[in-house]
């Protein structure tokens, strides 16, 4: 409510300039009061009503403000009227253009000052030793709210640059929060197409086996149909474990851990039992490897998979093949099925998913038909972060 409040009065400046004239018109008050003017009260009114009246707009048109009550003030001394407490309104007309925006109508204002200190010195003469007195007094009275405006502006400029990059600041912490979130959300695509690619081709193919073998194999066909319960289960699972980071005010509960090497062996076995034939082989000795690491290893072997399931053909036999060399895991998934030869509808993601997960961590992949017939994805991961810088 404060602050409302300042706001408020932040945009009514008439308000608050007349509210800063009020303590002239009050010390004002007792010199009409005693008589003590020297001149008559009408006179006096008038000269001060004349000389706080424009103060009123100080900050709305300040410079105007200044040639009035300046001018105001010439006139006075030319007719040789003395000085009175409104005088005051001439130092308050100096400060408020030097705390403007312009450096050079600050300075002007700080030349009439000098000016207005000269012509009192000359026409309200004292003794002849103290004129020199006087004007410096004066001269340095301007100064000082010159001096004093000038640092109003520098320290207004100060915090208007400190708004400013707090407003930029700000800005780039909310576009850096939507990049994440929007790379938050590429990466859950991913794993998403991952997930369901993967098993609904498990699926495919055993719900094509399980018809055809029906009526020839019931055990067959049974054992098809179990695969697909338990796969749909599994492919179930991890799409709610994978959306379920898009919950909004979800406390409850922890994730399942991500797959990684060791749980290619149940890939694979899965796999086999949907009819492909698969030879898995681990060459070297493993390495070890970063949670992330290992559930992009996971996630190509995944992937390539899933395209042989999709686009290799029927008896197609494929080979994967982990070598771990040195400070690098080699990859190698190869299969002898259609190869260039395979539909391709053009809306698939998984390769691009492949290749951004690799980049990641600073390795390479390769994913295209082979010469002999047959598709090929061979890929390469540095084991630890200083070998990929």
């Amino acid at each position: 409510m404060v602050a409302s409040g300042w706001e408020w009065l932040r945009g009514k400046k008439p308000l608050v300039d007349a509210f800063f004239a009020l303590p002239i018109l009050l010390i004002a008050v007792p010199s009409v009061l005693g008589g003590s003017y020297g001149i008559t009260a009408q006179r006096y009114v008038l000269l001060t009503v004349l000389l706080t009246g424009p103060l009123v707009l100080r900050r709305t048109y300040p410079r105007t403000v200044l040639a009035v009550v300046a001018l105001v003030s010439f006139v006075q001394c030319l007719a040789g009227v003395p000085p009175v407490q409104a005088n005051i309104a001439v130092l308050m007309g100096i400060y408020t253009v030097a705390a403007g925006p312009s450096f050079r109508w600050g300075l002007s204002a700080a030349l009439v000052g000098v000016v207005g200190a000269g012509l009192a010195t000359w026409r309200y003469p004292t003794e002849p030793d103290g004129r020199k007195g006087t004007f410096i007094m004066l001269t340095v009275l301007a100064a000082g709210v010159y001096v004093l405006g000038l640092h109003m502006r520098t320290r207004r400029a100060y915090l208007r640059s400190v708004e400013e990059r707090a407003e930029r600041l700000e800005r780039e912490r909310d576009n850096e929060v939507k990049v994440a979130m929007a790379a938050e959300r590429a990466r859950i695509a991913r794993e998403l197409h991952d997930v369901v690619a993967h098993n609904v081709s498990v699926i495919v193919v055993q719900a094509d086996g399980a018809s055809y073998a029906i009526d020839t194999d019931v055990n067959r066909a049974r054992q098809a149909l179990d695969t697909i319960s338990s796969t749909g289960r599994m492919a179930l699972a991890e799409m709610r474990r994978l959306l379920g980071v898009l919950r909004e005010d979800d406390d409850a509960g922890t994730y399942a851990p991500q797959p990684g090497v060791a749980e290619i062996d149940d890939l694979v076995e899965q796999v086999r039992a949907s009819g492909l034939a698969v030879a898995y082989e681990v060459h070297g000795t493993p390495a070890a490897m970063s949670e992330g690491r290992q559930l992009t290893v996971f996630r190509i072997v995944q992937e390539a998979l899933t395209n042989t399931l999709k686009h290799g053909g029927p008896r197609v036999r494929v080979s994967v093949r982990l070598r771990y060399a040195g400070d690098a895991l080699e990859i190698r998934v190869e299969d002898d099925g259609r190869g260039a030869a395979a539909f391709d509808d053009g809306r698939g993601h998984g390769l691009a998913g492949m290749r951004e997960r690799v980049t990641v961590y600073g390795g390479d992949v390769r994913a295209a038909p082979r010469p002999g017939g047959g598709f090929e994805v061979v890929a390469r991961i540095p084991v630890r972060e200083e070998v990929a810088a």
